[in-house]
Formats: C-alpha cells, sequence, structure tokens
C-alpha cells in the first residue's frame, strides 16, 4: 500500500489554518498549482488550469481573512469542477470535439455559482468521458485520466478527473455528476468520499438529458469535508424547477449525529451481482467494524431483481436527445461506445421509455418498504477492483458494457435516493475499495452521519496516495 501522504490537509483544515493565519489562501493555492503543474502529465485529472484567476480570487480571499470578514465555511480552499458544468469565462467542452470551444461562455452552472459566492477559489475544470457516458474517464478530446495509485489503472468515472485531483492533492475539493454512478465509483478507485445526494438536492442548470437519473455531488477526502461542500451546493436556484426547498439544518452539524443503535441492512451482492471476492472481503470486514461500533448490521438483500435493461433504456435515450442536437457530422467524431449509445437510443419509443420510468418509481417503493426496517443498506460500491485503463470493462471479463460491472449504483439513480462512498481499505495489491451507503430519499444528513462513523471506525483506510514530484 502507498504511505499515507501527509501534506494533504483536508478543507476544514485549511479553513482552520486560515483563522489562524498559520497558512494563508494565496499559500495553499500555489501548492494546489504547484502540484497541478508537477503531477497532472502523468494522471490528466484537468482539461483546464487558471492559475492567474485562481491566484487572483485566492488573494480576495486572503484580505476576506485577515479582515476577520470570510464569506464562507470554505472560503479560499482551492477546488475544481467537473467540465460538465456551465462555468462563465471558461468553455464547457465535456470532453467532445463537437462542441465549439469558441461560442461565448457566459453563463454559470447552479453549482459554479455557488462555489463562487462562497469564496472557493476554482483552480479548473476535470475531465470526463465525452459527455460523461461511461463509468471510466477517458474520452477522444482529453484522452486518459489515469489512478493515482497505480496509473496503469482506470480512476473509474466519469467524475475521474475530480477524483484525481481530490486524492492527488490538485486542489481540496471538486464537484461532480453522478447518473449512473459516476462519483461513487471513482471516489471508490481512488480511496476519497463521494457523495450522491437525494435527487434535485442540488440544482442542475441546463437540465440533464438523463432526466430524473442526473445528480450532482461534492467528492473530497473527508466526510466533514463533504458535509461543508453540501452546505454550499444545496440552495434552490429558479433555473431548477425540480430543486428541493432550503436545508433546515446544516449538513457539517449533521455529521456529528450518533447513529449508534440504528438498523443498518449489509447486502455483499444485492441478490444478483458477482462481486470480486477481495472486494466483498474487505467491504465484509468494514461492516463488520460498524458492527461492533455499534451499528446493528443484520445482512439481507432489498429483494429487487437486477433493473440494468430500464436503465440501460433510460441512459441511451437520453444520450439520444442530447446527441440529436449536435451538428451534423458528429456521428464521425464523438467517442465510438457513445455513437452506439446513440444509436440504440434512437429505437426506443416514447411508450418504452415511460415503462423504464415507471420501473424507476416501482423500484424506489420497493426500497422505501425496505427501509421501513432498515435505516440504512450498506453494499460494495463497485463489484470489481480498478483495472486497465483505457477500457470500458475489465479486459478478458466478457461484460458488454460498463453498466455490466457498476451494478451497485445506478439502482439508486433511478431511485433518486442519497448514496456515498467511504474507503473501506485496500486489496492485496494496493488500490482503494469502497463501502456504499444508502438511505431513503431526504435522508442525505443520516446517510453522512453513518459515513462519518465509518471514517472513524477504519482509519486505516483513510489514506492517500504517495506520489512523486
Amino acid at each position: 500500500m502507498p504511505a499515507n501522504t501527509s501534506a494533504l490537509p483536508t478543507a476544514s483544515e485549511l479553513a482552520a489554518a486560515y483563522a489562524t493565519r498559520e497558512l494563508s489562501p494565496v499559500e495553499a493555492t500555489e501548492a494546489a498549482l504547484e502540484a497541478i503543474n508537477e503531477l497532472d502529465g502523468a494522471y490528466n485529472a484537468y482539461c483546464l488550469v487558471d492559475p492567474e484567476a485562481a491566484l487572483d480570487s485566492a488573494r480576495e480571499s486572503e484580505a476576506r481573512w485577515l479582515e476577520g470578514n470570510p464569506i464562507g465555511w470554505l472560503d479560499g480552499v482551492p477546488a475544481s469542477i467537473k467540465d460538465m458544468f456551465l462555468t462563465r469565462g471558461w468553455p464547457t467542452l465535456r470532453g467532445s470535439r463537437c462542441i465549439d470551444p469558441e461560442q461565448a461562455w457566459d453563463t454559470d452552472s447552479p453549482a459554479t455559482a455557488r462555489l463562487r459566492k462562497h469564496g472557493l477559489v476554482l483552480l479548473g475544470k476535470t475531465t470526463t468521458p465525452e459527455l460523461g457516458w461511461k463509468a471510466v474517464t477517458d474520452s477522444p478530446l482529453e484522452g486518459i485520466t489515469r489512478n493515482p495509485w497505480n496509473p496503469d489503472l482506470t480512476p473509474g468515472g466519469s467524475s475521474g478527473g475530480s477524483a484525481v485531483a481530490v486524492a492527488t492533492g490538485m486542489g481540496g475539493l471538486s464537484v461532480g455528476t453522478d447518473a449512473g454512478g459516476s462519483v461513487r465509483i471513482p471516489a471508490s478507485f481512488c480511496g476519497i468520499v463521494g457523495f450522491k445526494p437525494t435527487g434535485s438536492r442540488i440544482p442542475l442548470y441546463p437540465a440533464s438529458p438523463f432526466g430524473p437519473l442526473a445528480h450532482a455531488g461534492p467528492m473530497a477526502r473527508s466526510v466533514d469535508d463533504v458535509a461543508l461542500l453540501l452546505d454550499v451546493l444545496a440552495v434552490p436556484d429558479y433555473r431548477d424547477p425540480t430543486a428541493l426547498p432550503p436545508l433546515l439544518a446544516a449538513y457539517r452539524e449533521a455529521v456529528r449525529r450518533d447513529v449508534r443503535g440504528l438498523r443498518a441492512a449489509y447486502s455483499p451482492n444485492l441478490g444478483y451481482l458477482d462481486v470480486d471476492p477481495e472486494v466483498g472481503q474487505i467491504v465484509g470486514s468494514a461492516v463488520a467494524a460498524l458492527n461492533e461500533a455499534g451499528l446493528h448490521v443484520e445482512q439481507s438483500d432489498p429483494g429487487f431483481d437486477d433493473p440494468v435493461e430500464a436503465f440501460e433504456l433510460l441512459w441511451a435515450a437520453g444520450a439520444a436527445k442530447w446527441l440529436d442536437s449536435f451538428p451534423e457530422g458528429s456521428a464521425e467524431k464523438v467517442d465510438s461506445g457513445l455513437r452506439r449509445v446513440w444509436e440504440k437510443g434512437m429505437t426506443y419509443s416514447a411508450g418504452e421509455y415511460l415503462d423504464a420510468l415507471a420501473a424507476g418509481a416501482a423500484l424506489g417503493i420497493r426500497m422505501g418498504e425496505f427501509h421501513t426496517h432498515h435505516d440504512v443498506l450498506i453494499t460494495p460500491t463497485v463489484a470489481v477492483q480498478p483495472f486497465e485503463a483505457g477500457h470500458d470493462v475489465p479486459p478478458g471479463s466478457g461484460l458488454s458494457s460498463w453498466q455490466r460491472w457498476a451494478g451497485f449504483s445506478y439502482p439508486f439513480n433511478m431511485t433518486r435516493q442519497p448514496a456515498i462512498s467511504v474507503p473501506a481499505g485496500f486489496t492485496s495489491s494496493g488500490v482503494p475499495v469502497g463501502m456504499q451507503i444508502i438511505g431513503p430519499r431526504h435522508s442525505d444528513d443520516l446517510v453522512l452521519a453513518v459515513a462519518k462513523l465509518a471514517e472513524e471506525v477504519l482509519p486505516e483506510a483513510t489514506v492517500h496516495p504517495a506520489v512523486s514530484r
């Protein structure tokens, strides 16, 4: 296992150091930019970096801290945002060669606007597969993004650039998107925390063509940091008519909730998945530690069949709708796998799409009933270990698509439940394994509190990759 990188303070630690003047936002930003300069050539986490804008923002934050008037809990913390979010002044190419970088870029997405309002230092934009279409991170535009624990392996995706940036200290926080596991999968493969909150908890604009599957989510090196960032992001925006009401309590306080004595179900395979034995052993040991710490855990499957066919229909229909808006001739430029999804999506009828939505609703009802008996459900985050970079499925597996190895994540996009990945341990080859915690809709505070307990009882899992500089 790579040694712990002690020089990676969390966002919470950075803010505390700013308050005592032990560290300044300028110094923290310079360190993050230095890490990007020295490391990103090997890992390809960023598709855009703007050092001048970042340092200007850091100087403004430093002045606020010196005056004793920070504008938020995370004022001055270096952060990144996935290149799926509109960002004023920077192109949003979404990993595609078919989007014109020269058009006007004068709009912030809700997530970007919230980061600016709270004084976070935006370093740049992180890599994504084209349109975020798959659970690894490579694209014809930006190339292959690599895992910081072993650059021969994938970091997962589609928020792989964000996960790598956070894991290596190329920024303390990031915001990703998750329509089928895209925050949780790379969090697991890179050994960080990634949270998909309840659907519409973080507003989206423009609306995602993936419809109710689409979520935004915070990514960080600790549960506390994820909670702090969610407090920043979880505010309604008039451009998203589905956005949830304002928070009644802060998530940064909710993580302190005592969850010992609550009832948890542990499903090692959801009743239908083939799980790598070492992954299963690591997550099983982590669950046993939670049980010993006072969370009452019993093994229980939620009792549904794999909804992969309904998910793939929703996914392909959304991709086809988006790609139909692309310029003529784009079919020859897009990722070949995405082109096949596009073609498949064009074959579905409105009735079939509505049937797939109904399947998601039925699954949500089934999980709602399950949660009347179990406060949370715990599973592995991913059924496989990180595999060779540049492939959509593990080489030699015979699997036909990424969905066939990501079956722990997409069901809970269909149900729009909150789900978090926290580090559970390391394989014998030294790569991270994540544990997923799922709660009922609108129980984001509960999920964060259980994740915090997991973090406390599994300290050996919360380390970061030793990287060469």
